[in-house]
């Protein structure tokens, strides 16, 4: 009678009692089976429960039971679902399960012949690797992945199909299992999936196949080369966009198309992209359907779209997709929808002036964005700030809209704190934006300590952040006042500049040579800031000029020479540096014409003869054989490097 009452005991009785525990160590069958039934009953839909149970340190004995081949079948069996209950539990239930060895007896034990337990196992296998959020590095070996494989094949049932494909989409989390898919052989099998009609293989399988092509150009091409007899793989997915089918089907279906095109493997004008795939998800963002397929609909359209300017136009005027976009942020409180919402409008506007003039417009739009930027989720605050960021590439909202919402309040509250990195990165690539020359938004931010936050930027180590750092303050020196440009040298030092000057990134290198060619520009200003900064700047100048860089890296600190030999007293720390005239010299003989015309430009702007201490310039270049130099460029057959050479020998006298 006990054991017909065991099944239905309450938490408490669970809690208390150590008979049915005592009988799972028991060497009597019967009694062992009767306790896990029990256990598996009692920790069903409670994580309280399943707490308790693990507690009390039942996982190993289950994990014996199921490796003992000679104990009973259904003790096995049950022993598997009461682990696959435990795993619908909580992340921590499901580490303990994982580092207890769950995974790699699972696999295994789908090389026996019982086919209940087979099922059992695949199914433990799926909750696990839906739980399984990428922290415990689960590893699948080649032959296991072929077993799984198997168990997907047509004569095999549903459940099994639909539990394979599950397992696979969830354990594809990088390059390395996309490729150990591919060389298993999975993007036959899971193509060969797609004809099977039934929801519970298809969209799984469809997530599969776009979790393997995600940003990963050979597994994407190998997926679209696949037939099913003589079907393209495309033609399928292609069907399963269609109204007729269940919406997840048509959202994964694009998602899957969405992918091979963002791989490489399907071209942006490619019919299926244009006429298919864009059109259904711009279908499924509106207004009629749900919230959670609207936000899924436009994630995978503002992928979609991320790059390309065709498809962001196409998309922009299609059936009304701005209005319903803006509904999500307006009329949804759903952190996912809203999130999606500033995704897709981030990549709509990220080119396209007229697109981006249509979204701020939107009623009430801004407002939003302002607000995105403040919201307890980080997620929505990262979207929100990368709506921003695309919509501040608008010289014309620049100057407008974003003044009239003062979106730099809350862009600097936000870079002022501690935010993630991710959202820190974006924030300051917005921050570059509005620190632009004609943006309204530059005084009240030097005011706010901009300067000294992005000199600290440069400091960091991750690369994007030091490149935000730099361009922000390149563009703030831009026509910027003397002041400003005083602050800015002050605030990042020389050692910094000199460390960005070897920075391993060339990028950041460039914008450090755009800053410098700032700080010494225009004309009026370059005389005041080489009398302060002189030395450190030609110091700099020579040290890329001497570094193993590329023309395009050169050529600017050329550049900046030349703007240093525009200045009426600034000339003279070039004239007094024989160092860097013989630089220049050999820089008018370079085998890449770029520098040739950017050498031959600085000369000129040292020897224009209607500047005072002209004539002593032209003498001293004259006998380090700059006349030679230019009589033999004379020749040349390209024709802006024969004006720049024409141009420097009118200077000369005599000429």
């Amino acid at each position: 009678m006990l054991s017909d009452v065991r099944p239905f005991m309450t938490f408490m009785d669970v809690e208390h009692s150590r008979s049915y525990i005592d009988d799972l160590y028991s060497s009597d069958p019967d009694k062992c089976l009767t306790s896990l039934i029990c256990i598996k009953n009692s920790v069903i839909g409670s994580n309280r429960q399943k707490e308790s149970v693990i507690a009390q340190g039942i996982v190993p004995r289950l994990i014996q039971l199921l490796k003992d081949r000679n104990r009973k079948a259904a003790i096995r069996l049950e022993s598997v679902v009461t682990i696959g209950s435990l795993a619908k539990g909580t992340g921590e239930h499901v580490e303990l399960l994982i580092n207890c060895g769950t995974v790699p007896l699972l696999l295994d034990l789908l090389e026996e012949n019982d086919p209940l337990l087979i099922d059992a196992c695949l199914c433990c296998l799926r909750t696990l690797s839906q739980q399984d959020t990428g922290r415990f590095q689960t590893v699948y070996s080649h032959r296991h992945l072929q077993k799984l494989l198997s168990f997907a094949e047509p004569e095999e049932n549903i459940l099994r199909q639909s539990c394979v494909a599950s397992i696979l989409s969830s354990l594809c989390k990088g390059a390395s299992e996309q490729n150990a898919l591919r060389l298993a052989g999975a993007a036959q099998v899971l193509t060969n999936m797609l004809s099977i009609c039934h929801t519970a293989v298809r969209v799984p399988t469809l997530t599969c196949l776009a979790a393997m092509a995600f940003e990963n150009r050979a597994v994407a091409e190998e997926i679209t080369n696949t037939s099913y007899k003589d079907t393209k793989v495309i033609t399928i997915l292609a069907r399963l966009l269609s109204r007729d089918k269940p919406i997840d089907m048509q959202l994964e279906a694009a998602r899957c198309l969405t992918n091979l095109h963002r791989a490489g493997a399907i071209m942006a004008y490619d019919a299926v992209i244009t006429f298919r795939t864009l059109p259904c998800l711009v279908r499924l963002c509106q207004i009629e359907h749900s919230t959670p397929h609207r936000a899924a609909a436009a994630n995978t359209l503002a992928y979609l779209t991320e790059v390309d300017s065709e498809l962001q136009q196409t998309t922009a005027i299609s059936n009304q997709l701005i209005g319903a976009l803006a509904d999500s942020l307006l009329n949804s409180n759903n952190v996912l929808a809203r999130q999606a919402a500033f995704r897709a409008f981030a990549s709509l506007g990220a080119n396209d002036e007229d697109i981006r003039k249509r979204i701020i417009e939107t009623n009430r739009l801004m407002e939003r964005v302002v607000d995105g930027l403040g919201d307890p989720n980080e997620g929505v605050r990262l979207a929100a700030i990368r709506c921003l960021h695309s919509l501040s590439r608008s010289v014309q909202q620049l100057r407008t809209t974003f003044q009239d919402h003062s979106v730099w309040r809350p862009l600097m509250a936000l870079l002022t704190g501690s935010p993630p990195l991710e959202l820190l990165s974006a924030a300051s690539s917005t921050l570059c934006n509005l620190l632009l020359e004609f943006s309204p938004a530059k005084e009240p931010m030097l005011q706010q300590g901009a300067v000294q936050l992005l000199a600290t930027l440069t400091t960091r180590n991750e690369p994007a952040l030091r490149l935000n750092g730099v361009w922000a303050l390149m563009n703030l020196a831009f026509q910027a006042e003397q002041r400003v440009k005083s602050q800015i040298l002050t605030a990042l030092g020389t050692d910094q500049i000199f460390r960005l000057l070897a920075d391993s990134d060339t990028r950041i290198l460039m914008k450090t040579l755009g800053l410098l060619r700032n700080l010494v520009s225009p004309r009026a200003h370059t005389d005041a800031m080489m009398t302060l900064h002189g030395p450190q700047v030609m110091q700099a100048v020579v040290l890329v000029l001497e570094g193993p860089h590329s023309p395009d890296v050169k050529e600017q600190a050329l550049c900046i020479l030349t703007n240093i030999a525009d200045g009426e007293r600034a000339k003279d720390h070039i004239m007094a540096n024989d160092d860097v005239l013989k630089k220049l010299t050999d820089y008018m003989t370079h085998p890449s014409t770029r520098l040739q015309i950017a050498a031959i430009y600085c000369i000129t702007n040292l020897i224009r003869q209607e500047e005072p201490g002209a004539a002593e310039r032209q003498l001293r270049l004259r006998e380090m054989g700059v006349v030679n130099i230019l009589n033999q460029l004379s020749t040349t057959p390209d024709n802006l490097l024969y004006d720049k050479v024409k141009m420097a020998l009118v200077h000369f006298p005599e000429y």
